[in-house]
């Protein structure tokens, strides 16, 4: 197979996959904006609807961006055909990203060292070492779910008692929540 011919397999693979348009993903909140997804390299693996970003990997839907050293999107797998063929990989399922994870929206920045996005439930859980920034405010934590349509989210620790590494948080009670933070 010739080089043209594998990146036209490629580029098909990654269109069947649906990665030229999750629109039914919702990272950033209240968007019907398409789901931008670059990275250092991409691997396709079509018979497990999976892709592989890797280097540098973000994920970028209006104003809200989740960035990591890797991201795999996961798609819904097609039936199987007559002929023990499967159909296309259809819609974005979930996002895991793996290493120095990043969750940025206008109102909040996030870091962690991985993160589960699961579309149906339109829900981020982010593990591993986690610190939420809102303007000054900062709570620490070891997983943080937030509920990308709402808005909720909570904050939890594996350690119980005083002492332990529990989720703590310093927060500026003067500051108005909505208050967008500060770039870095």
């Amino acid at each position: 197979m010739s080089g043209l011919e594998m990146m036209k397999l490629v580029a098909v693979s990654a269109l069947a996959m649906g990665l030229a348009g999750p629109a039914a993903a919702q990272l950033a909140r209240n968007s019907d904006a398409p789901v931008d997804i670059t990275a250092d390299s991409l691997e396709v693996v079509n018979a497990q609807c999976l892709s592989i970003w890797s280097g540098s990997a973000e994920a970028l839907q209006d104003r809200t961006r989740l960035r990591a050293d890797v991201l795999k999107t996961f798609n819904q797998k097609g039936a199987a055909k007559a002929g023990g063929q499967s159909s296309p990989c259809g819609a974005l399922e979930r996002i895991e990203a793996i290493g120095n994870v990043f969750y940025v929206t206008p109102e909040q920045r996030v870091r962690g060292n991985n993160a589960i996005y699961e579309v149906t439930s339109e829900r981020i859980v982010i593990t591993g070492d986690v610190v939420a920034v809102q303007g000054q405010n900062v709570i620490r934590g070891d997983r943080l779910t937030v509920n990308v349509a709402s808005g909720n989210a909570q904050m939890e620790s594996g350690a119980k008692g005083p002492g332990k590494a529990r989720p703590r948080a310093v927060i500026y009670p003067n500051q108005q929540a909505a208050t967008p933070a500060a770039r870095r």
